[in-house]
């Protein structure tokens, strides 16, 4: 009987072996979800750097500068060089009765134009934008005419009002009703008199501004679905019950667009102000508002340090009143 010895394995040749190499990790693959994500938040940061920069250029530098200017005594015209300040002018808008009383009556003045301008301007033009927001015959010539006030600068406008309400018997409002009347009303000074200054201020800019406000809220109705006012007829619903359940919730965000706006650009008045002032015998007392506060105070009395604590001051309660607006106003589906 034989046996069978078991073959020996060849010998390992070390040379000749292949290298091992280590394997690799392979890569976790990102979803496209988060790559989509990231490119999105790269394109708009690109498209809105031109704003930014001009915010930047325009906004945060000039405010900075104000308010380094704010700590100092900077006068113009004077060869002495500024001085430092602290919270000195801060301190005299408050505590000064020369410098508090004016600064706080124009702030007053800059409210009251607040509460009555942005309330009415803003039914006006959703009033006016639900009026145009038809398909009728000639509608874009009458949309030009509501809109071709704001297309003018506001000094002109505040002359063309200033002939308005002339207080002299050739002034056309003085003229109209001295004829509607009979001859029975005579000369009236709108804009002296401390009574009706303000308000002769209050309508002339809502003459100019609300033709902007209209186009907004226009651009937002036509944005409503026809179909749902054609659900409303099915259901009989009144003109009334649409415009409640229907036009007001579709509107509502650019409703809240407008209101903003118009109180930021009713904080700024200052144009028809300083033009009716200097040329058309408008009561400063009665009119005064804080920007033009801060020009006078600057330009006028030379005192750059207390018109630049001015600003700041009034720059932080616009701010806190837009926020507390937007607070207030925000719209439902807003995070």
């Amino acid at each position: 009987m034989t046996s069978v010895e078991p073959a020996h394995a060849a010998p390992y040749d070390r040379e000749k072996a292949p290298p091992v190499t280590a394997a690799k990790p392979e890569r976790p693959v990102r979803p496209a979800r988060s790559v989509r994500k990231n490119r999105d938040w790269l394109h708009g940061l690109l498209m809105s750097t031109p704003a930014v920069a001009g915010l930047i250029a325009f906004v945060g530098i000039p405010f900075g500068y104000a308010v380094v200017l704010s700590f100092y005594n900077v006068r113009l015209g004077s060869p002495l060089a500024p001085s430092f300040f602290g919270l000195e002018q801060y301190r005299r808008l408050f505590t000064d009765p020369d410098l508090s009383g004016p600064f706080l009556r124009a702030l007053l003045n800059n409210l009251t134009f607040a509460v009555v301008v942005v309330p009415v301007q803003t039914a006006l033009a959703l009033g006016l934008a639900i009026l145009l927001n038809r398909k009728l015959k000639a509608i874009g010539l009458f949309r030009s005419l509501f809109f071709m006030p704001v297309v003018f600068p506001m000094a002109l406008v505040a002359v063309i009002w200033r002939l308005i309400l002339a207080r002299s018997d050739q002034g056309m409002l003085n003229s109209a009703l001295h004829a509607v009347s009979f001859g029975n009303w005579g000369a009236f000074d709108w804009l002296g008199d401390s009574a009706t200054a303000m308000a002769s201020i209050i309508v002339l800019s809502i003459w100019q501004g609300v033709g902007f406000q209209m186009v907004i809220l226009l651009a937002g109705l036509q944005q409503i679905p026809g179909e749902l006012y054609e659900a409303a007829d099915l259901d009989r619903a009144g003109r009334w019950q649409q415009f409640r359940h229907i036009t007001l919730p579709g509107i509502r965000g650019t409703l809240v667009f407008v209101a903003m706006l118009t109180s930021v650009l009713s904080f700024r008045v200052f144009d028809q102000v300083y033009v009716l002032v200097k040329g058309g015998g408008l009561n400063e007392d009665a009119v005064r508002t804080v920007m033009y506060q801060a020009v006078t105070t600057a330009f006028d009395q030379n005192n750059v340090g207390q018109a630049a604590a001015i600003t700041v001051v009034f720059f932080l309660i616009v701010v806190a009143l837009t926020l507390i607006q937007r607070r207030v106003v925000r719209p439902d589906n807003e995070d």
